[in-house]
């Protein structure tokens, strides 16, 4: 499997961040406007020279969320269902990450 190069202020090879950089914060999220990985929307704003687009409903079923730990790929829809948890290592996410979805992800009001 090719390397995916994560892009920001990198903290360590497990994905973590200078913003983000607890035992649990192990995800990267593939941004939609520039489909490249970041560690946290800050770094997206500090490194990228853009402004940030967020992933479409239509488009969850994409590859864009990367588990630090075991380097596996996700689709949006995978990452939202996971319970903070990666489906393929089972190593946990930091549960706090929810608070942030709609920073990343256009999400539906119920």
């Amino acid at each position: 499997m090719d390397s995916i190069e994560i892009k920001g202020k990198i903290y360590d090879n497990e994905t973590r961040c200078e913003h983000y950089h607890s035992q649990l914060d192990i995800v990267a999220i593939k941004f939609y406007c520039c489909k490249e990985y970041y560690p946290c929307i800050t770094c997206h704003e500090e490194t990228a020279n853009h402004e940030v687009n967020i992933w479409p409903a239509n488009k969850f079923n994409e590859k864009a969320i990367l588990c630090g730990k075991c380097k596996t790929e996700m689709p949006v829809h995978e990452y939202l269902a996971s319970d903070s948890k990666c489906p393929n290592c089972k190593a946990n996410f930091n549960e706090g990450c929810k608070l942030h979805h709609h920073l990343y992800f256009h999400i539906e009001k119920k």
